[in-house]
């Protein structure tokens, strides 16, 4: 186990990490090229999130950098209690010891996933996927470099090249002591480490997120937040369902006018049988396609009576993650809210937002659609867990 180093130390590991991804800026945008071209798969979303450009390498600096601003997460009083016999109790926050991140095709998480777990006090153990081999492995060059200038040793940030059969030996078997997995990827990644895991595993589950027009719902607001839902296709915050209350006024206007503005950013409309009919759709032949996170230009469409009926659909079909309603009324909001059992619930904004940075967290190391140990975007300050410490004076029970 490492042992743990001082803030001071931690925070000047992350400004170096900044400083350096700076000066190989081109080098790696070079490198990530070499893993484009290699990429032969036909999953545009997954080559979306392979992609390393400039705006990605700012992002990856803003993360370090404000990583490196946030308070220290460890050893945060939560709890004391001052006991009758004179002992003093205090619960405080405390580092796993490491965590193994498995992750496809995003060269960001390599520095995001590895600042949250460094700055948390968490050695990283780093299994990227094959496609974004080169920029994993520039990337993990870059933290063992920052370690080294600051004195600090290199096996803070380690970088497994596991094929699937290794990774599921180590997952069954593993050679290091491991307190906590976190899979970010697609469903068959994440039954994978769920089924050969020993031990604790938070979900970073699908999205499958739903929008609700109530009846009274403002409808340039219902636009926005589906057009804009739906303006990152490859994102678990996407969204790929919309219902649309059956009494809302001027309904077949307000459908034929977001049919048209989806399908003029080439989305494909689906619907279920009412909205298909009315619109000449292609209707889904099975329910089984409202439990799809379709990661696609691609949307589904239907209607429904109620309020109540929405909230029964979306806990049924949904990934748990995050849903809207639209509306102007605060009561309906309200239930909606209460009831819906996704991570996030919104009520007049977009489902774009369930991001930590956005969420005012600085960063996420992942998001989660499990309800322990934590929910939904899983921050600096959910990278930890707890102890108990005890000063006494030779108490004896």
């Amino acid at each position: 186990m490492n042992t743990l180093l001082s803030i001071e130390k931690r925070n000047a590991v992350l400004l170096k990490m900044a400083k350096l991804l700076e000066e190989e800026r081109k080098a790696l945008i070079n490198i990530n090229k070499e893993d484009l071209e290699a990429y032969n798969g036909d999953d545009i979303s997954m080559f979306d999130r392979l992609k390393v450009d400039n705006s990605k390498v700012d992002e990856m600096i803003k993360a370090v950098t404000h990583l490196a601003s946030q308070e220290d997460p460890v050893g945060v009083e939560r709890f004391s209690f001052k006991h009758d016999n004179g002992m003093q109790v205090y619960n405080k926050t405390a580092s796993f010891g490491t965590v193994l991140i498995i992750y496809e095709s995003r060269p960001d998480v390599t520095v995001e996933a590895a600042g949250i777990a460094f700055k948390s006090g968490n050695k990283i153990l780093l299994k990227g996927g094959k496609e974004s081999l080169r920029s994993n492995l520039k990337i993990v060059e870059l933290w063992h470099q920052a370690l080294k200038e600051e004195d600090a040793s290199t096996n803070w940030v380690e970088y497994l090249q596991f094929n699937r059969t290794e990774t599921q030996a180590f997952l069954e078997k593993p050679t290091q002591k491991v307190d906590l997995i976190v899979p970010r990827g697609g469903e068959r990644l994440i039954a994978f480490v769920k089924q050969h895991a020993t031990c604790p595993v938070i979900i970073s589950g699908r999205g499958n997120n739903f929008v609700y027009v109530h009846e009274a719902a403002d409808l340039e607001i219902a636009v926005d937040v589906i057009m804009n839902g739906k303006s990152k296709i490859s994102a678990c915050n996407a969204v790929d369902k919309v219902l649309i209350d059956e009494n809302l006024p001027n309904k077949e206007a307000f459908v034929k006018l977001l049919i048209s503005k989806l399908q003029e950013f080439k989305i494909e409309v689906l619907g279920d049988k009412t909205i298909a009919e009315t619109n000449g759709l292609e209707s889904i032949t099975s329910d089984e396609v409202w439990y799809e996170e379709f990661l696609d230009y691609k949307i589904l469409i239907g209607e429904i009576a109620s309020n109540q009926d929405t909230i029964a659909m979306i806990n049924k079909y949904s990934g748990g993650h995050s849903s809207v309603i639209v509306t102007t009324n605060e009561a309906e909001a309200k239930t909606f809210m209460e009831n819906v059992d996704t991570a996030a619930v919104y009520h007049n904004a977009s489902t774009r937002f369930t991001d930590g940075g956005q969420l005012g967290l600085g960063g996420e190391l992942a998001i989660s659609t499990d309800k322990l140990h934590q929910r939904g975007p899983i921050g600096l300050q959910h990278l930890v867990t707890n102890k108990w410490y005890v000063h006494g004076s030779g108490q004896i029970r």
